[in-house]
């Protein structure tokens, strides 16, 4: 056990944000915290970090155990540049390099005659070089360089200094530096802010295998299901676990809710009963024995209390007052950024047709953005031209909603772009997006991110325009309120072009994916898992073609032809054997996943014959002949799952020794 909690509570203004709170990190424990904005996950995570203090209950760490904590809204500030920064981490291994270069000196300096004297500064460099390859002197620049390359920070950017950096980039740095320290137990606060596809894509890998312990808040389902093996939930001020990733938390809690409910119920059904039994048969002399009895049954009975279910979600819709014509936007040689000499991307042919899903995606400081707001004319193009068709109504969402004004009042901000429309009717509407009561009189200014973020999509879905444009719309919602704006999209009857860096919300949406790059865009005709099978057939036809040119250059002779035929040939083999080995390891992840459910409902199972037997009426009484048949169910039903478990346990060894082959 790293780390425990036991009945931590936390109060802000008088008010209970949680209580009771018991939450354990084991060694290499992959774990997500999941809940609503507000719900208390990054209050709960500063516990954890002992940032903050709980109002009640304790804390208890592993002795010496090091933290690594990552703040959503905070970046790295310091007056060192990147590189200086980077190094910093390694300070106790350049001190060794240091004595290791002075005991040199001396060695080299030393008086052959005084052998012992030399003998003891031998054993001193032994002793300094083995610490020194420890703690990974040979290598640790190495390392630096790889863990910013991984970041987009490259070796002209070592000598920036970091105060001049955006914000963005500062939280990049903070995340770089947090892996370098390679602390026992990381706790992220939404650490896939600021970052890029590209980027995700690498810091999941590299937490893959960390050899530490993980805690993460992310609104990023993929990225969840990618990493953890755990889920926590913060609800209603309670917490609850779940074992396994984001998706496989979902269907238990669903689940679990399900069953909750009929156990309510049906014990609900039989309270009432037995109440009706008792006010009925009380009074008469013949059934009083029975009706008091019942009563004192209904006294000791443990009451099921009634199910929470999920928190209130908003409920919203896009809808278009009109259709659009057929074209809705055409570009032409297209160039956008701010200026001749400060260009992002060039010869962007765009042909966007009524109906189309369009997800825009490419690297951080590309020009998604710019391209975005260069089509609803808030800047000019640099070069080249677009059109839009007939009857297009553009409704765009700005990624940071600098089309709010500060100090209006939620219900002003929608008001006054629509003044035609009934207060009770204005405050109804934003009800639908959670906003209730007094939220309505709150200032902008004082709005969380997320709550920002839906002003902005009410203010949307009044316009009831035929074609959006979409700057990372998820930015800021829970996950809740991502799936809720999801569904929306989904049914939205006009055409649709977005960015965003939230994967699940991509391969949801998008028919078409679009990459932007410094020469243009490539159209993908496919969602997001599409795009990712087309790049790398892609890769794999240009690796060929290169493959296919050396071997004509080396083929001037029958040996040098014999050769490229060999190479030719080995390349197809590999191919197959990649192929190969992505179905094996997709069959085995699989299995894997069916494993793991079965073995959760024998666990389930044996719980439930276990309550049977050694329930206190069976332990007085005896069994009843409804527990036997129930017990023979059970034990039936757990010999069929344990003949499945050992039949997928079969399929597993020999996929693994299939995948042994193909890897040896």
């Amino acid at each position: 056990m790293l780390l425990q909690t036991q009945n931590v509570t936390r109060r802000f203004g008088g008010e209970e944000l949680f209580n009771g709170i018991t939450f354990e990190i084991k060694e290499n424990a992959r774990i997500g915290l999941v809940g609503r904005n507000g719900a208390g996950k990054s209050t709960l995570l500063k516990i954890l970090a002992n940032i903050e203090a709980p109002d009640e209950g304790r804390v208890m760490r592993k002795k010496d155990l090091t933290i690594g904590f990552l703040d959503q809204h905070g970046g790295l500030e310091s007056n060192r540049t990147i590189w200086e920064e980077m190094k910093h981490i390694f300070a106790p291994v350049l001190e060794i390099e240091k004595r290791l270069r002075a005991v040199e000196q001396k060695m080299a300096t030393e008086d052959s005659s005084d052998e012992a004297s030399f003998q003891e500064l031998l054993k001193e460099y032994t002793r300094l070089q083995e610490t020194f390859e420890q703690q990974n002197g040979y290598g640790y620049r190495s390392e630096i360089k790889m863990v910013l390359h991984g970041f987009k920070f490259y070796e002209e950017d070592y000598d920036k200094p970091i105060a001049y950096l955006s914000g963005g980039q500062k939280t990049r740095l903070s995340l770089a530096k947090l892996l370098l320290q390679k602390k026992d137990l990381l706790i992220l606060d939404e650490p896939t802010n600021h970052l890029d596809i590209e980027t995700l894509s690498w810091l999941e890998n590299y937490l893959t295998n960390y050899t530490g312990a993980l805690v993460i808040v992310s609104h990023d389902r993929y990225f969840l299901d990618k990493l953890t093996i755990e889920t926590y939930e913060l609800s209603y001020g309670q917490i609850y676990y779940f074992k396994g990733n984001y998706s496989r938390y979902l269907k238990q809690k669903a689940a679990h809710i399900e069953k909750q409910t009929k156990d309510y119920e049906k014990q609900q059904k039989e309270i009432a009963e037995m109440e009706d039994f008792i006010a009925r048969n009380l009074v008469r002399a013949s059934t009083t024995r029975r009706a008091q009895s019942r009563r004192k049954q209904l006294e000791k009975m443990d009451r099921i209390e009634k199910p929470l279910g999920d928190e209130r979600s908003a409920f919203f819709s896009f809808s278009p007052e009109r259709q659009s014509g057929n074209i809705v936007l055409q570009t032409k040689d297209l160039t956008i950024g701010y200026s001749q000499n400060d260009v992002l991307s060039r010869e962007i042919d765009l042909d966007i047709r009524k109906g189309d899903v369009i997800a825009l995606i490419g690297p951080n400081g590309i020009g998604k953005s710019t391209l975005l707001r260069t089509l609803v004319k808030q800047i000019d193009p640099v070069g080249g031209e677009f059109e839009y068709g007939t009857k297009v109504d553009i409704g765009y969402y700005e990624q940071e909603q600098e089309n709010l004004n500060p100090s209006n009042t939620v219900l002003k901000e929608v008001w006054d772009e629509h003044p035609l429309m009934t207060e009770e009717t204005v405050r109804t509407f934003l009800g639908s997006f959670l906003f209730r009561g007094e939220d309505v009189e709150k200032t902008v200014s004082t709005l969380s991110g997320g709550e920002r973020a839906r002003v902005s999509l009410a203010k949307l879905a009044l316009n009831h325009d035929n074609f959006l444009v979409l700057d990372e719309p998820t930015n800021h919602l829970d996950i809740d309120s991502k799936e809720v704006l999801e569904n929306a999209l989904i049914n939205y009857q006009g055409t649709l072009l977005f960015v965003s860096h939230d994967r699940y919300f991509i391969n949801r949406l998008a028919t078409k994916v679009l990459e932007i790059g410094p020469n243009g865009t490539t159209l993908y005709l496919g969602d997001y898992d599409y795009y990712l099978h087309k790049k790398e057939e892609l890769y794999e036809q240009q690796q060929a073609k290169e493959q296919a040119v050396l071997n004509e250059k080396n083929s001037h002779t029958d040996s040098l032809e014999h050769s490229s035929k060999e190479n030719e040939q080995d390349w197809v083999d590999r191919k197959e054997q990649k192929r190969q080995t992505r179905r094996l390891k997709r069959e085995i992840s699989s299995i894997e996943e069916k494993i793991a459910a079965i073995e959760e409902d024998l666990e389930n199972f044996t719980n439930e014959m276990n309550q049977l037997s050694n329930s206190e009426e069976v332990l007085k009484s005896g069994l009843s002949a409804e527990a036997h048949h129930s017990l023979n169910e059970l034990s039936k039903s757990f010999d069929e799952k344990s003949k499945d478990l050992e039949d997928l346990y079969e399929k597993w060894e020999i996929l693994h020794l299939e995948l042994d082959e193909y890897t040896e």
